[in-house]
This record gives structure tokens, C-alpha cells and sequence, in this order.
């Protein structure tokens, strides 16, 4: 069972890894390295694990990708959440997952193409469920959408969780200590590399260091003088108190022409929409919203979802929540897991706008090449890849 605390000085000392950040992709590389024998301690700033950036999320996981590394992280981990009390070892575990699936739409003609090439690809890398739907099956199976609806991608299999039992799950199932309000304020080198990390409570010894820090994760490359390509991007989403009929059942439900998306939630929903305007901007642990976010979001979701019209007629201030964190972009859109070798003994697993969703696969991966058990050639997210010429941009729809 991991220890969650605050440490004094007697906590600090020597250990076998240090994995920055508590956040859920944090909390999966120790779950892992843990399980892999490894003395394991996380450093999170704040008062606890999963507080960021990980509960300002959607909480959805899909495995519709059309890039085959993206695939290859989102398959395992979906199997993952499906067993997640036999993967922890705490049998009765639950993670409130919800499997209703995730549902791309499009009404516009040029889009259909598209669409089809998606499902044709995601057959391809092995996700052989995901299907591509015209509009007549689209609306027998979801009759609350618009009938100007033209086609869709859809998997039953994808949904959602709850990222708070997820990562005090993968805490709970390892032997990791988890230090909370205890600040990372350097690393500290020698001629063979990495040899110890400085936090505001105290140092620790340690030969390995992960970076899952998250939107800070530039600034701890920083302290190597490691310059990341790291882009952090506010997002944001409102959660809505209805009286409305909400079909319950419904997927998770992208509108791939405005980048706008809805899921049901108790008592309401959550929604949102991703901007391609937003800037990239400094992280911080507050992010602000905008007041205008719902009222945009309301008119972006109606636009294929009929019921939101009746929402938006009826809904008031208070009735609306919205929050907001960073997804973080590379060149390539796709995460940052591996060796950085000239800095011996540092490692990375940053750089995600779907954190959430990749975080069980992607903490096995971590520690499988920290550990050496994986060739870190064999790895196609290694940082180095942008040097390699390798990083390219796939086809996914939005990155959501």
C-alpha cells in the first residue's frame, strides 16, 4: 500500500527513483516502477495526488487513434481500466468506468472521407471494434442527434472514469511514498549523471529521475538544462445542472466540425470545445476561465444536438461550473516518453494532451525502459525522435 504524506527530514535519504509529479501519469510510473522492485518516491507540490491538471479533464479514454504509437498506448490501457482491481491488486476496486462509447460526427460532405479513413486505419493498428456509421443508423441508434448529421465513427468500448479513483488506485496498489507539499527546487549532477533531487523539504539520493510533471514539466527539464518541445494550452469545460432529459446512455459525443464535445453526467453535463486559437501561455497551478465559455459551448453543441437549445433556455449562472487546465502539445502531438540521453539517469513522460487516457500503458513503458527490461530504440515516443526526423503528425480527428 503506498504512503501518501507530507515528509519531515527523516523521510529523505536514498532511493531508487524520484518520479516528478503526482498527477495521474506520475502516479502510474511509480505504480509501475514500484511493482518492478524499485524503491519509488513522488514529489507533488501540492496538498495532493491528481489536483491539476488530471481532474480538469474530460476523464475519457478512447482508443480511436488513427497514429500508431497513440494506438499502441491507448489499447493496453483501455484493457487496463477494464480490469483495473485485478491490474492494482485490490479485487472490488472500482473506478466508476462507464464503456458508452465515444461518437465522432460530422454533417459536413467534405468531412465523410475522412471519417471512413479513420476507421479504416484504426482497423489497421488493431482497434478492429470502431465502426463508421451513415446517417440513418446514426439516428436509430442515437435519436436526440440533428438529422443534418452525415456520418460518424463510433466504439462502443471507449468512455469514461473517474481520474481520482483511477490514481489513488495506482497509488494504493504499489509500495511508492508519495511526498505532497514538497516542491522540487532543483536536480542535482555528478560526472555520471543524475545524483539527486532538491525539493523545499529536504534532498534525496536517487540515480533516476522521471519527469511527469505535467504543464511544469519544461521547467524541470530546465533544471538539466534540457530544453523540452513543450507547449502548454489552456483548456476548459463547463459542467451544467439540468432539469433537461439527458439521455443517459449516450457516448462521449465530438462535433468534429466546431471541435465541440458533450458527455452525461449526474444531474447534467459536462461540454466543451477545444480552440485553435488558444495560445500557447506560462503554466500555473491557477488557471482562469473565461465567462463567456458556456454560452460559446452551448452554441457549438447544439449545432448537431438539438436538446441543448431547450439547455440553453432554461439554464442560470449558478447552475453552470467551469474549470479549466493544460494540455500539453509537442511537434508531433504525441508524448514524450523515454531516455534523455545526455543527461544520464533522467527520463520523461510529459508532453500530453490525453494524459489521462494513455497513463496505464504509458507508466509500464516508463518503467520498462528505466528499468532496462525495453531497448529505448524500440520505443517510438522517445524524445529524440524530433532529431531522428521521426516526429510526425497523424490523422487524428481532434486532439481529444
Amino acid at each position: 500500500m503506498g504512503k501518501i504524506f507530507t515528509p519531515t527530514e527523516n523521510d529523505f535519504g536514498k532511493t531508487d527513483a524520484v518520479v516528478i509529479g503526482g498527477g495521474i501519469v506520475g502516479t502510474a510510473t511509480a505504480f509501475w516502477l514500484s511493482r518492478a522492485g524499485w524503491d519509488v518516491v513522488v514529489l507533488e507540490m501540492r496538498d495532493g495526488l491528481s489536483t491539476l491538471t488530471t481532474p480538469a479533464s474530460a476523464e475519457c479514454f478512447r482508443a480511436q487513434f488513427a497514429e500508431p504509437a497513440m494506438a499502441a498506448l491507448a489499447i493496453p490501457s483501455i484493457e487496463m481500466f477494464e480490469h483495473f482491481d485485478d491490474v492494482i491488486g485490490l479485487p472490488g476496486y472500482g473506478i466508476s468506468i462507464k464503456q458508452q462509447g465515444y461518437l465522432f460526427l460530422t454533417d459536413d460532405p467534405k468531412t465523410v472521407d475522412d471519417l471512413k479513413e479513420n476507421v479504416a486505419q484504426q482497423h489497421k493498428l488493431g482497434v478492429t471494434d470502431s465502426e463508421f456509421l451513415e446517417r440513418d443508423k446514426i439516428l436509430t441508434r442515437f435519436p436526440f442527434l440533428s438529422p443534418s448529421v452525415l456520418a460518424a465513427t463510433f466504439r462502443q468500448r471507449d468512455g469514461w472514469l473517474s481520474c481520482h479513483e483511477t490514481t489513488q488506485g495506482f497509488a494504493k496498489g504499489c509500495d511508492a511514498r508519495f511526498f505532497i507539499n514538497t516542491k522540487t527546487t532543483g536536480i542535482q549532477m555528478d560526472q555520471k549523471g543524475i545524483c539527486g533531487v532538491e525539493t523545499n523539504r529536504g534532498i534525496l539520493q536517487t540515480r533516476a529521475v522521471v519527469n511527469a510533471a505535467g504543464p511544469f514539466a519544461a521547467e524541470i527539464g530546465r533544471m538539466v538544462n534540457v530544453d523540452l518541445p513543450l507547449e502548454p494550452v489552456r483548456r476548459q469545460k463547463v459542467y451544467i445542472q439540468t432539469a433537461v432529459p439527458i439521455p443517459e446512455n449516450a457516448p462521449f459525443t465530438i462535433d468534429v466540425n466546431n471541435n465541440s464535445y458533450w458527455r452525461p453526467e449526474p444531474g447534467g453535463v459536462i461540454a466543451g470545445w477545444v480552440d485553435s486559437d488558444e495560445p500557447v501561455s506560462e503554466p500555473s497551478e491557477k488557471v482562469h476561465t473565461d465567462w463567456e465559455f458556456p454560452a460559446l459551448t452551448l452554441d457549438k453543441v447544439k449545432r448537431l444536438t438539438p436538446f441543448f437549445e431547450e439547455i440553453e433556455k432554461t439554464v442560470r449562472q449558478p447552475d453552470m461550473n467551469t474549470s479549466a487546465g493544460y494540455y500539453m502539445y509537442t511537434p508531433d502531438d504525441q508524448p514524450l516518453i523515454g531516455v534523455v540521453p545526455e543527461v544520464p539517469g533522467f527520463y520523461v513522460n510529459c508532453g500530453y494532451w490525453a494524459g489521462v487516457m494513455l497513463s496505464p500503458e504509458a507508466g509500464k513503458r516508463i518503467s520498462e525502459l528505466v528499468t532496462g527490461k525495453l531497448d529505448p530504440r524500440d520505443n517510438p515516443l522517445r524524445p529524440t525522435r524530433f532529431k531522428e526526423g521521426l516526429g510526425k503528425k497523424g490523422k487524428t480527428l481532434m486532439s481529444h
